[in-house]
């Protein structure tokens, strides 16, 4: 993946996400879960289907994750696999701005999803989710609270 790409490459990649791309978490309800959620990861990156061309040798340059066109218009590409999206954030960690600490956030949570063994530990986990509420423009996300 990224890791062989020069510091431009990275910073453009980097650039590319801060400006047209999208960093959360999800605790999807899943019952078949141990603690009834499926702690779903995203790194998303959208842009104008006009602009198809462009945007497949971006996804080229990536490699890790997959294309997929909504019905607006938009194309979403979507990195969706923990050790690819570790992987990508830690290559263009330097060169994040604005989504800094998205990136700072979500690697957190890699860690904490990692280790977690236990219901503290899940809980744990689901705040670190549902804070990306304060940092991304959700309003839908709440925090939960594990039934015994």
């Amino acid at each position: 993946m990224l890791k062989s790409f020069s510091s431009t490459q990275k910073a453009y990649i980097a650039g590319f996400l801060d400006a047209d791309g999208s960093i959360y978490a999800r605790a999807k309800p899943n019952h078949t879960y141990r603690y009834g959620f499926q702690i779903a990861l995203y790194v998303v990156f959208f842009q104008s289907a006009k602009d198809k061309e462009n945007f497949m040798q971006v996804c080229r340059l990536i490699g890790c994750g997959r294309i997929r066109e909504r019905s607006d218009g938009i194309l979403e590409y979507v990195i969706n696999k923990t050790d690819n999206i570790k992987e990508f954030l830690k290559c263009v960690q330097p060169y994040v701005v604005l989504k800094k600490k998205q990136v700072e956030l979500m690697l957190r949570i890699i860690d904490v999803k990692k280790r977690g063994k236990t219901k503290n530990d899940f809980e744990s986990l689901l705040k670190l989710v549902d804070s990306y509420r304060e940092l991304n423009y959700s309003k839908k996300r709440k925090h939960r609270v594990l039934t015994p």
